[in-house]
Parts: structure tokens; C-alpha cells; sequence
């Protein structure tokens, strides 16, 4: 009930600080979870989004591939009635980083997330980086999808979250067809629009200095947030103002 109340005051004092979106900024944002996840990875930052005048959008990948995460992020975009920012997290910025050569999105948000360059497939983007803990954890079953544990989820993947979101997120995680890992973009977004990239100093499912790597290499505006690899839920109010200041600042050209 304690951390029920904290978190409750903290997310209130959030809600009130969040500064609007400028009128002339970008007002549409989309969303895209990562592998082990679903859309409610971002319920924390949708809110405080709303309440700087954004409308948010949260993709739900299916994750049986690159081709139909790619087709509902696709879907998302067309439904928005103007520029977008699009935001990944984990796998989803390989999403993103395809996806983003839309011509209604104005700047790409990376949290934690690959962003590679065209023709590398995913499973060679950490290969001079020690492997990460969290992968020991991943189990594939006999139609080549993968799960990750709930003790993943509780020691890797979330471990600076309550345990009761963490059993959470290891009840609802998606499965995640392992040919992901084989996926190539053809197209390297961050290449043509402006980039921001949340930093998990804690991860332990991408390597932080790969995360660096990627935000170095892609130019992105960068902060580092002492958090696991959902920054997004242990840091929100910090996720969603990198965002709001993506908005503000991307411009379709």
C-alpha cells in the first residue's frame, strides 16, 4: 500500500510539472514496445503525454515478425492526422528505425532499443559487446518462439520494479518468434530525422555501452537514466519529458 501511495504522489507530481506541447510542435506520438512485451509497457508514459496535449498511441506488435510489426506499426501511423514522433523500446527500434522513413514521421524516439544500420541483422548488433545476462533466461519452445522467464523478468529484465509488476510483466509478456533476430532493415530512419535516445545505465538485456554505442552513432540527443531496461516504467516522468521535447523540437521538412 506504501509504494501504492508513493507511486501514486510521485505520478501526480509528474502530471503537473510535464510542459505543453508548442502549438506549432509535433502532437501525435506512437509507441512501439519491445520482444517480452506489450503496448502497456508505455501505460505509465501515455499519461503523462496526454496531459502535455499529446496524443498517444501504443502500438500492439504481434511479434511473429519483422514484417507484422513493421505492417502495425504502419497502421498506427496512417491512422494519426498528422506529423508523428515515433518511439521505440527494445526490438521496437528496429521497428522504428524501418518505419521512420514514413513521411509523417518527424523525429524517432529510441529507450533502451536497437537502432541499426541497414543490412546488420539484430542478433550481430551486441557481437563485440560480453552477452547480456537477461538472454540466458530466454526459453524457445518447439514453433521457434521465445519466452523469458519469470525469473528473467524479475532479475534482468525488470528488476527495479515492484514485484507485483514484474510478475505482471512475465503473466503478459508477448512471445517472440525468434526469426526477429535475423531481421535486417532496409532503411535507416535516424539517418534523414532528428533522434533522441534513452540510455539504461542498469541493463542487463542490452549491453548499456551498446546502447551508447547506438546514440552516439545515430547522433540522438541523449540522457542516461540509472534504470533496467524498462526505462519507460521505472522512469517515466524522464521518458515522457525526453519525448515532450522531442515534439517540441521535430519539424516534418
Amino acid at each position: 500500500m506504501l509504494r501504492q501511495l508513493i507511486f501514486a504522489a510521485a505520478l501526480a507530481t509528474a502530471l503537473t510539472a510535464q510542459p505543453a506541447v508548442a502549438a506549432d510542435g509535433v502532437r501525435n506520438v506512437v509507441l512501439v514496445h519491445g520482444a517480452w512485451a506489450d503496448g502497456s509497457s508505455w501505460a505509465k508514459v501515455i499519461p503523462l503525454l496526454e496531459k502535455a496535449g499529446l496524443n498517444a498511441v501504443a502500438v500492439q506488435n504481434p511479434l511473429t515478425s519483422f514484417e507484422d510489426d513493421m505492417a502495425a506499426t504502419k497502421r498506427a501511423i496512417a491512422l494519426q492526422d498528422g506529423p508523428v514522433i515515433l518511439v521505440g523500446h527494445s526490438w521496437g527500434g528496429v521497428v522504428i528505425t524501418e518505419a521512420g522513413a514514413d513521411p509523417k514521421v518527424a523525429g524517432l524516439v529510441y529507450v533502451a532499443a536497437f537502432a541499426p544500420e541497414v543490412g546488420v541483422p539484430v542478433g550481430e548488433l551486441g557481437k563485440d559487446f560480453p552477452p547480456p545476462p537477461g538472454l540466458a533466461e530466454v526459453r524457445p519452445d518447439a514453433a521457434g518462439y521465445l519466452t523469458l522467464t519469470t525469473k528473467g523478468v524479475m532479475e534482468f529484465f525488470a528488476p527495479d520494479l515492484p514485484m507485483a509488476q514484474q510478475k505482471l510483466i512475465a503473466a503478459t509478456q508477448g512471445q517472440t518468434n525468434s526469426s526477429v533476430f535475423g531481421a535486417r532493415v532496409t532503411n535507416a530512419a535516424w539517418k534523414t530525422k532528428p533522434s533522441w535516445y534513452v540510455v539504461a545505465a542498469n541493463d542487463k538485456m542490452i549491453q548499456p555501452d551498446l546502447e551508447r554505442q547506438f546514440a552516439k552513432t545515430i547522433k540522438a540527443t541523449t540522457i542516461t537514466l540509472p534504470s533496467s531496461h524498462v526505462a519507460m516504467l521505472s522512469h517515466p516522468a524522464d521518458v515522457a519529458k525526453l519525448i515532450i521535447e522531442a515534439a517540441r523540437a521535430a519539424r516534418l521538412p
